[in-house]
């Protein structure tokens, strides 16, 4: 919810944040105000000045007494400008007033409504029983010719009850505005943290996918680039297919940065569009490994399932992002070895997929690594409800062990 565009039109403590009134601050007066301001002071001076001309009617009131009662009148009304300021001071003070000064009743109802408007319930609750309490003292003190006692009693009592229940409706009134105004700025500020939040996750499941994509094609072009490097006399043949594996993988490496840029510049979420190519699935784990043995890896695949086209396509897609990854370890920290890759289970089992390769025996230039791809994989078989192993072997061998859950 937005301010409003004419703050002016409202009361200050509605066009102030805060709640109004309760912290005793002087609060600067909108164009609203002003108008209540001066409506009041004049509704006041005209019930003042009808108390004046009855008393002046009374031809037993002497004529220093009526102009007493007039500039007492005046003054109570001129105070009423302090009554937001200090309603409470205010109010208490004209009811004691108006025990010998029927002039001052006007002010002292719109002291009262003050008093319920901008001040809680104790305060107004005790100024009101005080109000309450003198009403039958005036009337007593300084009766009405043309009213009886009982009468000027009760509807001193009855007017009193008035403005107190209208301006404590007023106040409930702003204060619902003003929570109202609070809550949806507290589900604004809550919604930017959920969008922020969504960000912050997306830009991670971004950056998991690609290490998970990118580090597997970049490995291969890293070995491959070494051994050119490294062995300048190599066979024709063998640096052909060296230099085709290269040129395999940085065009895979490219194709695949460019479906990453294309999801984040996608207005919808999971629309894959005509150029970009399917998500691995566990049914392409055959083209992951023979990819890799056409690389120069020696590779076995244990794959136990029966139908792996039924996986689930998360699950399938794990299992694949697990795999890459273990060969991808297992060519940069041991190169020359045998990966072996055993996938078992089924409905209701779960998935399970082992990656485990041995110690490497030949001297090589190690590749460095950060260990994000096994951290980025634990968090991802984490949110797919399984969980991920891994760690070095008795024999200095390497293992990842992962199971997911697929529901019968």
């Amino acid at each position: 919810m937005t301010r409003t565009e004419y703050p002016w039109l409202l009361p200050s403590a509605m066009a102030d944040p805060e709640l109004p009134g309760d912290q005793g601050r002087r609060a600067r007066r909108t164009v609203r105000d002003w108008v209540v301001d001066i409506t009041a002071f004049l509704c006041a001076a005209a019930i003042g000045a009808a108390a004046a001309g009855a008393i002046d009617a009374d031809r037993t009131t002497p004529d220093g007494v009526v102009f007493i009662d007039s500039l007492i009148g005046a003054a109570a009304c001129c105070a009423l400008w302090t009554r937001r300021r200090w309603p409470v001071g205010l109010a208490v003070t004209l009811t004691l007033l108006s025990i010998v000064e029927p002039v001052a009743a006007g002010a002292l109802l719109v002291a009262l409504f003050s008093v319920a408007v901008h001040r809680p319930f104790r305060p107004v609750a005790a100024v009101g029983v005080l109000a309450l309490a003198v009403a039958p003292v005036q009337p007593y003190l300084r009766p009405d010719p043309a009213t009886s006692f009982l009468a000027s009693t009760v509807v001193g009592m009855l007017l009193v009850l008035l403005v107190l229940s209208w301006g404590m409706v007023v106040r409930s009134r702003r204060q619902l505005v003003v929570t109202l105004r609070e809550r949806a700025r507290r589900a604004e500020a809550e919604a930017g943290l959920r969008a922020e939040q969504a960000q912050r996750l997306a830009r991670e499941a971004i950056a998991r996918e690609m290490h998970d994509v990118l580090a597997h094609r970049l490995t291969l072009l890293s070995v491959h680039a070494g051994a050119l490097e490294f062995r300048p006399d190599a066979p024709p043949a063998e640096v052909g297919r060296a230099a085709g594996v290269i040129r395999d993988s940085a065009h895979e490496a490219l194709q695949d940065l460019r479906e990453i840029i294309g999801v984040l510049r996608s207005p919808g979420d999971g629309d894959n569009g005509d150029g970009n190519r399917p998500q691995p699935t566990l049914a392409t784990l055959d083209a992951l490994i023979a990819e890799s043995r056409l690389a120069g890896m020696e590779v076995i695949l244990d794959n136990r399932v029966a139908d792996p086209v039924t996986a689930p396509g998360a699950t399938g897609r794990t299992v694949y992002r697990i795999a890459q990854e273990g060969l991808t370890n297992a060519r940069k920290h041991a190169p020359g070895t045998e990966v072996t890759i055993t996938v078992t289970g089924g409905p209701g089992d779960g998935l399970t997929i082992e990656v485990r390769n041995p110690a490497p025996v030949e001297p090589f230039e190690r590749v460095p690594g950060s260990g994000q791809g096994l951290i980025g994989l634990t968090e991802r078989a984490t949110l797919a409800g399984g969980r991920l192993d891994h760690g070095p072997e008795p024999d200095g061998g390497f293992v990842v062990r992962a199971w997911l859950p697929w529901s019968s």
